[in-house]
C-alpha cells in the first residue's frame, strides 16, 4: 500500500482549522521520552515481507535491500535489532551485516516509527513502553502482525507496557525531550484513530505519554495520504526551541501538502521557534507526484545522522550542511533511499530508538 497515494489526490481539502498554538498546563508525568539525539542502547527496525502490502516481488526485494542498507549503516555506530518472523530470517540475514541482530518477532511492513515501541523511562529511570496502539493508520492497511510488535517487543525485553489510551503513530508527533511536542491535528484528532476524544483529551494523553508540558498543533491534511500527514516528514526538533523544516522553494498553493507545510511553518514561527529551512529537492531521480522527498525524515543515532539524498546536488549538499550545523560533532551519512520515498516514507519512519 502506497502511503502517500492512499486516496485520490483529487479529494478536496477540508476547511482550514483555526491556527492556534496550544499551551498545555504543566502536568506531572512519571514517564519521560528522551530526545532522539540522546545516547541510544540501539535501534529497532522491522523487516518488510508482506506481498499483500507490497505485491510486486521485484520492488519488495529492492525495499528489503534499502532497509538492510539503513540497518547496516546504523550498525557502524550502534547496535541494531531487526524484527522478523523466523521463516523470514534466513533471507534477511544474507543482506545484513553481523552488527544487526535478528529477533523473532513477526512483521508485515517496515514502519517501525509507527508500529514499534515508544520506549520511555519511568520515575526510577527504568525502560517502559509508553504504548500508543497502532491500528494500521486508521485501519487503512493490514496490521495483524505489525499491530502486535510493540507489545511483543516489550515482553521480549521485559519492559512494562503502559497504555496511553491513544491509537495512532509516534511518527505523527515530534518531541524535543525538553517538554514540548508538535503535531498535525489530522493525524490524531480523527475518527479512525481516536473516536470520541476531543483535541484537548488527545493532547493531554500525548503529553502524559511523552512526559511533556505543552504542545504546538497545526492543522495538517486529512485523507490524502495513509498517515494523514505525519509531522516527521515535514518538521523536526533539533533541540529546545529549534526546528528544522523541509519546504518547497516555489510552493504550489493548489497542493494541499504545500499549503499545510507553509501553514505549519507560520505556526511554529508564531510560537517563537528558531527555524532552519531546507529546500525540497528540485531535481529528483524519482519524478512521480506522490514521491516523498523529505530531508527532514532523517534519523539521529550515536555519533551520526542518517539522512536521504535525492539526486539534486545543490539541495542534497544544503541538507548535509544544515544537519552538520544542527548536530555538531556527528557524522552525516546520506543514503539513496528512493524506495522508501516511493512508498511514502523515509529513514526516520523506518527506525525507532532504544534510549540508553
Amino acid at each position: 500500500m502506497h502511503r502517500r497515494q492512499f486516496l485520490s489526490s483529487s479529494l478536496a481539502m477540508g476547511a482550514a482549522t483555526s491556527l492556534l498554538t496550544t499551551q498545555g498546563a504543566a502536568m506531572s508525568s512519571e514517564l519521560y521520552v528522551p530526545p532522539e539525539e540522546h545516547r541510544h542502547e540501539g535501534t529497532i527496525m522491522m523487516w518488510p515481507v508482506s506481498r499483500r502490502v507490497h505485491p510486486d516481488r521485484v520492488f519488495l526485494d529492492i525495499l528489503q535491500d534499502t532497509i538492510a542498507e539503513i540497518a547496516n549503516t546504523i550498525s557502524d555506530f550502534e547496535s541494531v535489532i531487526m524484527l522478523a518472523h523466523p521463516d523470514d530470517q534466513a533471507a534477511a540475514r544474507k543482506k545484513m551485516s553481523q552488527g544487526v541482530q535478528l529477533l523473532n518477532i513477526p512483521t508485515e511492513d517496515l514502519w517501525t516509527r509507527d508500529a514499534g515501541p515508544l520506549v520511555a523511562k519511568d520515575a526510577s529511570g527504568n525502560h517502559v513502553v509508553s504504548h500508543i496502539r497502532f491500528n494500521g493508520w486508521g485501519k487503512k492497511q493490514i496490521h495483524k502482525r505489525d499491530g502486535q510488535v510493540a507489545a511483543a517487543l516489550a515482553a521480549e525485553l521485559g519492559m512494562p507496557l503502559i497504555d496511553s489510551g491513544l491509537q495512532g503513530e509516534p511518527g505523527g508527533v515530534e518531541h524535543d525531550g525538553h517538554g514540548l511536542l508538535m503535531a498535525h491535528e489530522s493525524s490524531w484528532v480523527i475518527r479512525n484513530r481516536n473516536p470520541g476524544l476531543s483535541k484537548a483529551e488527545v493532547e493531554a494523553r500525548l503529553l502524559k505519554a511523552y512526559g511533556a508540558q505543552r504542545m504546538i498543533w497545526a492543522p495538517g491534511v486529512r485523507g490524502q495520504d495513509i498517515t494523514d500527514y505525519h509531522i516527521d516528514s515535514l518538521a523536526r526538533f533539533t533541540g529546545p526551541g529549534r526546528v528544522l523544516i523541509n519546504l518547497p522553494d516555489d510552493p504550489d498553493m493548489s497542493d494541499p501538502f504545500h499549503r499545510a507545510a507553509i501553514e505549519t511553518h507560520d505556526i511554529l514561527d508564531a510560537a517563537g521557534m528558531q527555524i532552519t529551512v531546507i529546500p525540497e529537492p528540485v531535481i529528483r531521480r524519482v519524478k512521480s507526484y506522490d514521491f516523498v522527498a523529505s530531508y527532514a525524515n532523517y534519523y539521529v543515532c550515536n555519533g551520526a545522522v542518517i539522512t536521504a539524498q535525492f539526486g539534486d546536488r545543490e539541495t542534497d549538499t544544503l541538507a548535509v550542511k544544515s544537519l552538520k550545523r544542527a548536530y555538531p560533532g556527528r557524522e552525516i551519512v546520506a543514503l539513496n533511499v528512493d524506495a522508501l520515498g516511493e512508498v511514502g516514507g523515509g529513514i526516520h519512519c523506518a527506525t525507532q530508538q532504544l534510549p540508553a
